[in-house]
């Protein structure tokens, strides 16, 4: 794909002690799996701040929230389990605020691990804060070896995005997470089942700006050329190509900050009574 029409896609980032030295940036796998999908990736570093979310986004045509740490409970009106890894709450706000704002413009959404539990909070649903904890199974979903693992099986449904993105109805993926979706979110459906039936992936209606999210770390099984899962990457690259096209035509050029024609705020989503913008600021008001 020729750089006058690859997409660009933002990649949510982290901050991290490296050798003495705070950083801030994505692991390589994902720059390198959307690279191979023809699309150019820019990291959005949390430091940007939430305030700040919507300049972010600007000139962007596709927004891939990656994995890292645990959500904060609070946003979703739970109390923090022991077994709750640190939560990084300024990344929190910052991915909150950039998927509210990607919404709002129809731009279209890939999750990853994190990503998918993010969206899910972010629409009005709860998480297991830890799973060998609070939903003990067969599975180990927090499994040992490489990340490049592939530890167990995820049946998808027929027909769904996910499975005709992947080229099929059954994956084995690699699985590195503690924490996965406990309610499903108004507005998301669930299509991607673990053998336990944990959900492990998630896709919006054909009528709201295109979204995709999915458990596993598909970028770490990329090394391969031949890898199904570089269809999630080209999936997200190809329908932020469109958007960024039919953006162009309805409201007259990128980066206006204008709503997508059929993007659908997460602003109304219920959550515990409150809207996301209100409920879930007013919670983290009371934590930090």
């Amino acid at each position: 794909m020729s750089g006058s029409v690859a997409a660009r896609i933002g990649v949510s980032g982290v901050v991290r002690d490296w050798d003495g030295l705070e950083r801030t940036g994505v692991n390589s796998a994902y720059v390198r799996a959307l690279l191979a999908a023809g699309a150019v990736p820019l990291i959005l570093s949390p430091l940007v701040g939430d305030d700040l979310a919507g300049r972010a986004l600007e000139g962007l045509d596709g927004l891939l929230l990656s994995g890292g740490e645990d959500v904060d409970p609070a946003l979703y009106g739970d109390r923090a389990a022991t077994e709750l890894w640190t939560p990084s709450r300024g990344r929190d706000r910052f991915e909150l605020s950039v998927f509210r704002e990607a919404r709002r413009r129809g731009l279209p959404v890939l999750g990853v691990c994190r990503g998918i539990q993010l969206i899910n909070v972010a629409l009005g649903g709860t998480l297991y804060q830890d799973l060998p904890s609070q939903r003990p199974g067969a599975i180990q979903h927090l499994a040992p070896g490489g990340r490049a693992s592939r530890t167990h099986q995820v049946r998808l449904e027929p027909g769904s995005r996910v499975a005709l993105a992947l080229g099929g109805g059954e994956l084995v993926v690699n699985s590195i997470h503690h924490q996965a979706i406990r309610e499903l979110a108004p507005g998301l459906r669930a299509s991607g089942w673990a053998e336990d039936g944990l959900i492990e992936a998630v896709e919006g209606s054909s009528d709201a700006p295109w979204l995709l999210a999915v458990q596993w770390h598909p970028e770490e099984l990329c090394s391969e050329d031949a890898a199904p899962d570089h269809g999630l990457f080209r999936a997200l690259a190809k329908a932020a190509l469109v958007n960024s096209q039919i953006a162009e035509g309805a409201i007259g050029g990128r980066g206006s900050g204008k709503q997508h024609p059929i993007a659908q705020s997460v602003e109304g989503a219920p959550h515990g009574g409150k809207s996301l913008a209100g409920g879930a600021k007013e919670r983290i008001q009371t934590i930090v």
